[in-house]
């Protein structure tokens, strides 16, 4: 897993569902400094990050991952 692509892939899946990152971090009681450290610092994160963002994003965290192109698949 490529820690930059996930923080594209959020990006892309809130700009797709219009959720400001900064709202879907929040909502998901995220600390603002997540996609910083994915793309800059290379940090892994927890699956249980990966969940919340899945669940308010509407897609799997497979998606968030980059195993699949498609959202839907293992939701």
């Amino acid at each position: 897993m490529n820690n930059a692509q996930t923080a594209e892939i959020i990006r892309k899946r809130c700009t797709d569902k219009k959720i400001p990152v900064k709202v879907l971090l929040e909502e998901c009681g995220i600390r603002k400094g997540f996609i910083y450290d994915l793309e800059k610092r290379n940090n892994a994160p927890l699956a249980e990050t990966l969940e919340k963002i899945a669940i308010h994003l509407g897609c799997s965290v497979d998606y968030l991952i980059g195993l699949t192109d498609n959202p839907e698949i293992n939701k």
